[in-house]
């Protein structure tokens, strides 16, 4: 697939109503980027339903509201996706599977999956960034990345907490 590229020698020119000024051409590492997007947005129903799990499982308003501000992230986060592959494709992403919601086996359970999927997030986001050659879009996953290692600390903050009772 090609899609509207920048010289990396010369900072475009953007135009609303004309778009993008610089030459179609492939780049094998945004079509991998825009790959692990699409993978990223098709996390989103299963992630919504995790995140209501724990706030309903959580043992007092503070951790609810911990973990509804991190649900609150991640819904930005997938508009932020949205955002920035519609600006390079000009279509909004078709997600590749859906992922099915598994209940953990408990809240601390739950907190440990939530944890390591965070950093695993980063993993994953860090390859979409290296994919990306607008500034604006790799600072769009600069936000999304910063976030993601904020919610593992706190995540890693509810788990220390629940692990002691």
């Amino acid at each position: 697939m090609y899609y509207n590229l920048p010289n990396p020698y010369i900072e475009p020119y953007f135009y609303p109503y004309l778009g993008p000024t610089y030459p179609y051409m492939y780049d094998p590492g945004l079509e991998k980027a825009l790959n692990l997007i699409r993978k990223a947005v098709a996390g989103e129903a299963s992630d919504r339903k995790f995140y209501d799990y724990l706030i309903s499982v959580a043992p007092n308003e503070k951790e609810k509201q911990i973990i509804a501000s991190i649900r609150d992230d991640e819904i930005k986060h997938y508009k932020m996706f949205r955002q920035i592959y519609k600006e390079i494709t000009g279509q909004y992403p078709v997600p590749l599977g859906e992922e099915e919601f598994v209940k953990p086996n408990n809240y601390l359970d739950g907190i440990e999956q939530a944890l390591f999927g965070e950093l695993a997030a980063v993993e994953m986001y860090r390859q979409i960034y290296f994919g990306l050659r607008s500034r604006e879009h790799r600072d769009m996953l600069f936000e999304i990345i910063t976030d993601e290692l904020k919610h593992s600390a706190k995540y890693n903050f509810l788990y220390t907490r629940n692990y002691r009772k």
